[in-house]
């Protein structure tokens, strides 16, 4: 698996002197997004910088953290021109300045020769060998608009510096964003990011009150999920309610046939403890997905029960015998589903795995589900017959 692979490759690179940036990367399955995404936003690149070499120090700080780095990186070095005082005497202007050194030493087309009829531009600039040279820098002379030359010392100071290869901004805001990656088999991403949001974020945004942070990555994107999934899940679950009501004429009714669909959770949750997944979003997915399912038995046996009661002397001989005459319907739906979905669950490619989270979730919610029909919903329906709560008791 690349984990291992990634962990002896680093070992093997070990420390590498004066080098900006080393990162290691895999190929990822599903939308995930990075392990660990922070984006500090504000207007001083000093500030900015200094907190996320804070965070990137915090976040080294975990066991399992393989790499983190953030995206403001130093530049090439520059030399930096300022105006004298004695520049605005003299008539010369930071333009003027910039535009005959980049002349200089970027070159500027002076004229044209025609030559065996092709046209061949001829081109003023400082030598190749000599504009390598500092020495011709500082001898570089700027001419005053009255034609008279001045050394360059004379109306500027120069100085040399490194400024940072890119700025990036959203919404217009400069941004830093540090990201690193995790080893999954040692550490969680969600619960490193979750501790720096309650130990460290709180501590540097009071020291750098200029300083914003957003959360992206795993995290972000699971959120949005989490609420889209939740969103059509309370949807569904409505859906489901409203046609049962209209079908069984009762309020009461259909909460009993939905009951089984927060007793299956616990199949996904121990399916998933028995074959040492963890419980991700995928499993949520297919938990989703087992909430449309599960009702099916739900209904026919609560319309068994209702439709046995007329010969039956009670409601609990009436559930009785209606769990006797849908047993073997259900049980062969169940297995049935449950065999198509095996190969899949015993799937080792790399390329299943992100499928048998969600395939685990509808298996073992399945088997929990009829377990659930068979032997909870009808004592649970007796009950609320007892207290007057079904159509039953009106007939």
């Amino acid at each position: 698996r690349p984990d291992p692979i990634m962990a002896a490759w680093r070992e093997a690179v070990g420390d590498v002197p004066d080098v900006i940036s080393l990162k290691y990367a895999e190929s990822t399955i599903g939308p995930a997004g990075i392990a660990l995404d922070m984006r500090l936003k504000g207007e001083d690149l000093e500030e900015l910088k200094e907190a996320a070499v804070e965070l990137t120090n915090w976040l080294w700080s975990y066991q399992g953290v393989t790499s983190v780095l953030d995206d403001l990186r130093p530049g090439k070095r520059e030399m930096r021109v300022t105006l004298t005082e004695a520049a605005g005497p003299m008539g010369i202007t930071a333009a003027m300045v910039a535009d005959q050194l980049r002349t200089a030493y970027f070159g500027t087309t002076i004229s044209e020769m025609q030559v065996d009829g092709s046209t061949i531009e001829v081109t003023a600039q400082i030598a190749e060998a000599d504009a390598s040279r500092m020495r011709v820098f500082d001898d570089f002379v700027i001419t005053r608009p009255d034609g008279i030359a001045v050394p360059l010392s004379v109306v500027a100071d120069v100085e040399l510096g490194r400024g940072v290869s890119r700025i990036n901004r959203d919404n217009g805001v400069r941004t830093v964003t540090v990201q690193g990656t995790i080893d999954t088999s040692i550490a969680n991403a969600n619960a490193i990011v979750s501790d720096t949001l309650a130990r460290f974020v709180p501590d540097l945004l009071a020291r750098n009150p200029g300083i914003e942070l957003d959360v992206e990555g795993q995290r972000a994107e699971a959120t949005k999920t989490q609420i889209s999934m939740i969103k059509g899940f309370v949807i569904g679950l409505f859906g489901v309610f409203t046609l049962l009501s209209f079908q069984f004429r009762s309020y009461i009714e259909p909460i009993v046939v939905m009951l089984v669909i927060p007793l299956a959770l616990a199949g996904p949750i121990f399916g998933h403890m028995a074959m040492g997944l963890d419980f991700s979003m995928p499993s949520m997915l297919g938990y989703v997905a087992l909430a449309g399912v599960v009702v099916n038995n739900s209904i026919l046996l609560v319309d068994f029960i209702k439709h046995e009661h007329a010969e039956a002397g009670s409601v609990g001989q009436a559930a009785s015998r209606a769990v006797r005459m849908r047993f073997r319907a259900m049980f062969l739906t169940t297995v049935t589903t449950v065999v198509g979905l095996v190969p899949i669950l015993t799937e080792t490619s790399l390329q299943a795995q992100i499928l048998v989270p969600l395939v685990a979730s509808l298996v073992f919610g399945l088997m929990a589900a009829v377990t659930v029909v068979i032997l909870v919903l009808p004592p649970v329906y007796a009950i609320l017959d007892d207290f007057g709560l079904t159509t039953l008791s009106d007939s």
